[in-house]
């Protein structure tokens, strides 16, 4: 008799097999997974809400193919990383990044960050400018960008309504995990765009979802995104923002989805005003909240060039 299909328990899920080699780094007092892949020049890639470094697999191998050191680390309490009690602000989060960028043994990287992972990247070039060579930005505003529109754009305000619903205690962890995480899967294909609904079949979402079902990762994911609303009054809050005033000074790279529904186009647009530097702005038609799966080939082939390009215009 044929012994049925059973999926691998969820702690097997970081460590997903592939051309990738997996291990631990340590930086700022944690441990950090990473996926790893080819020589070269160092190329970061940070995933966003609600994914781990999984969502990089395309550009994992691409980069590789292009010459360079590609590598997708499990931001703090998600995937392979450290679940630690605190730590969950944007600030140490980017410090979280340059760490394993040290810990690489490398003196910079080209940083490439999707959503929350976006907007660490923004954070990181501007505080740790000397370790980020070049920075792409992928479905996320600066946080400047952010906050003004998350606070005066009445349509980008009901597009977020999910960073209010994390607010809440307990409840969005529960929501979460329920139904072995469906809410998961859901958000991704209502957050993708339409043209390519293949990208997201149901192993692709089931992968997802049992990863946000590993013990404390939901209360992880969504700690970020308390501090960003909580501390907007908060003398913390108020100290960040002032901070994020200081301009960017590396070749930037600002891609976007144009129907993505969680971050409107409207609200993503205007960055390259704290961008002194070169910078360039990407619009992907059709595409929604997740370019880098939803049209794989599109998106890396931009990216690999631009890395490539020794004079990225503005």
């Amino acid at each position: 008799m044929t012994t049925p299909a059973v999926d691998p328990p969820s702690s097997a899920v970081p460590a997903l097999d592939g051309p990738w080699v997996h291990r631990d780094v340590a930086a700022n007092g944690a441990r950090f997974h990473i996926a790893e892949l080819g020589d070269g020049p160092l190329v970061l890639l940070v995933h966003g809400f609600p994914q781990f470094w999984w969502t990089w697999r395309h550009q994992l191998t691409a980069l590789a193919d292009a010459g360079y050191r590609a590598v997708a680390m499990d931001l703090r309490g998600v995937g392979g990383s450290d679940r630690t009690p605190r730590g969950y602000d944007p600030a140490n989060l980017a410090l979280d990044i340059t760490g394993v960028i040290r810990s690489l043994g490398e003196p910079d990287a080209a940083l490439v960050g999707h959503d929350l992972g976006g907007y660490l990247a923004w954070t990181a070039a501007v505080m740790r400018p000397k370790l980020i060579r070049r920075l792409a930005v992928v479905s996320m505003p600066h946080p400047r960008r952010w906050r003004s529109a998350m606070l005066r754009d009445v349509r980008q305000t009901a597009a977020g309504s999910h960073i209010w619903g994390f607010q809440r205690p307990w409840v969005p962890e529960r929501q979460l995990v329920a139904d072995d995480g469906a809410l998961v899967g859901r958000l991704i294909r209502e957050w993708s765009g339409p043209r390519l609904p293949e990208a997201f079949d149901d192993a692709t979402v089931r992968t997802y979802q049992r990863a946000m079902c590993i013990p404390s990762t939901a209360h992880c994911s969504v700690e970020p995104y308390r501090w960003l609303v909580r501390a907007l009054a908060r003398p913390d809050g108020v100290q960040f923002y002032r901070r994020m005033r200081r301009p960017v000074r590396v070749p930037t790279l600002h891609l976007h989805g144009s129907l993505d529904p969680v971050l409107r186009t409207r609200s993503a647009a205007g960055s390259g005003q704290y961008v002194e530097a070169p910078y360039r702005w990407r619009l992907f038609d059709g595409l929604g909240h997740f370019p880098h799966e939803e049209d794989p080939a599109a998106f890396t082939t931009e990216l690999v060039e631009w890395l490539r390009d020794p004079e990225p215009d503005r």
